[in-house]
């Protein structure tokens, strides 16, 4: 929002500054904060992550870094998945294909109400460290 406002305003300070130095100090000050409240948001969010990692709570602490380590369990199992490629292509395709069948398997509500509730978690917990 605030770099369409400032969008918005740079070409008004043409039309209401007539001194051409004046006018560049006031553009460079409205970039000036416009990168501050860019770094305050960076800063917000990097809070509620490292608030996170702090908690006492366990499930708090290791929500974040176990759902990684599932995603890098899938991606480092794609280089054993290439070598059976090569040895044995039907091998390699049967077992691409079972796992995109037990993934299809997955009741789509299912995987909504988890995008809705892990989006709703963090959002509630962005809002929480916001108002801390």
């Amino acid at each position: 929002m605030i770099p369409a406002i400032i969008g918005a305003v740079v070409p008004l300070l043409d039309k209401l500054i007539p001194d051409k130095e004046a006018r560049e100090k006031a553009k460079l000050e409205l970039l000036r904060q416009q990168q501050a409240g860019e770094l305050n948001a960076v800063e917000k969010q990097l809070s509620a992550i490292v608030a996170e990692a702090n908690s006492k709570d366990p499930w708090t602490s290791r929500a974040r870094p176990s759902f990684m380590y599932v995603i890098y369990f899938l991606l480092v199992m794609s280089v054993p998945m290439g070598i059976v490629t090569a040895y044995s292509p039907e091998v390699a395709q049967d077992v691409t294909k079972g796992f995109k069948d037990w993934l299809h398997a997955i009741p789509e509500q299912l995987v909504w109400l988890f995008g809705a509730g892990y989006l709703g978690y963090s959002g509630a917990r962005t809002l929480d460290k916001m108002k801390k």
